[in-house]
């Protein structure tokens, strides 16, 4: 029997962090054409932060692809910002992919109320179909979505309530999205490892330098809950796609 460490993710490696999105935008844009093929919907998980840009871009600008007959979903929402704050992970999809697809249907992640109640309702909407694709990134600790380590491979939930760690806080100082850790929301809503999973195909940008070491770990780590991209690799059509400065090799 295959175990999980067998099955291999693709690495595509380009020197520029434009040219990695344009890669990774077309291979998006390939995998949604065939899946509406057939004449029915897709849905496409969407991961929300400035390593997705070029790809997100590269996917707007794609021709012949159905936006009318895509659900749109995302990964993560912080708990306890304002709703018209600029750092809630919706609004900068709205703004970065989903204006430009206008006819797509987006599905927000909206914790303001009731956190608890709102990843119920939401792994409700997400349903048990595989997505068609899912865009993903890496955290500098290796977490998927905020699904920070040790993280659950085998959640039995689908989306749930989580405690954001230090080093995740953190990034979100360092990328400039908050000025100080005490600004940056200690929890929030977010898809598991297993959903995320259940996908037809995977795809994961990471450029900067600043995730050449989660990179590294993604590949060269044994599969567990301490380094949480390591679970792209138990997945059977999963491609990580970098820049120079992420490449460890």
């Amino acid at each position: 029997m295959p175990t999980r460490a067998e099955k291999t993710i693709t690495v595509v490696a380009e020197h520029t962090r434009a040219a990695m999105g344009q890669r990774a935008g077309a291979h998006a844009a390939r995998v949604l054409r065939d899946a509406l093929r057939g004449g029915g919907r897709a849905s496409v998980m969407l991961a929300a932060a400035p390593s997705q840009s070029a790809t997100l871009a590269a996917l707007a600008a794609a021709e012949g692809i159905d936006w009318g007959r895509v659900d749109l979903f995302h990964m993560d929402e912080y708990v306890g910002l304002a709703p018209e704050s600029p750092q809630g992970f919706a609004i900068w999809l709205d703004e970065n992919f989903v204006r430009h697809v206008p006819d797509a249907v987006f599905h927000r992640i909206d914790p303001d109320e009731d956190s608890e109640a709102e990843a119920a309702r939401y792994q409700t909407l997400l349903g048990t179909a595989p997505f068609a694709v899912v865009l993903l990134g890496l955290g500098v600790n290796g977490h998927l979505a905020f699904n920070d380590p040790p993280a659950d491979f085998a959640d039995p939930k689908g989306v749930r309530v989580v405690r954001l760690d230090e080093v995740s806080r953190r990034q979100q100082v360092d990328e400039g999205h908050f000025a100080a850790l005490d600004d940056v929301p200690t929890t929030a809503v977010t898809v598991t490892i297993p959903r995320l999973l259940n996908a037809s195909t995977v795809i994961a940008s990471v450029p900067g330098l600043a995730k050449r070491a989660a990179v590294a770990q993604t590949l060269n780590e044994p599969i567990g809950p301490m380094h949480p991209g390591t679970a792209l690799r138990t997945h059977p059509d999963a491609t990580l796609y970098i820049d120079a400065e992420a490449d460890p090799r």
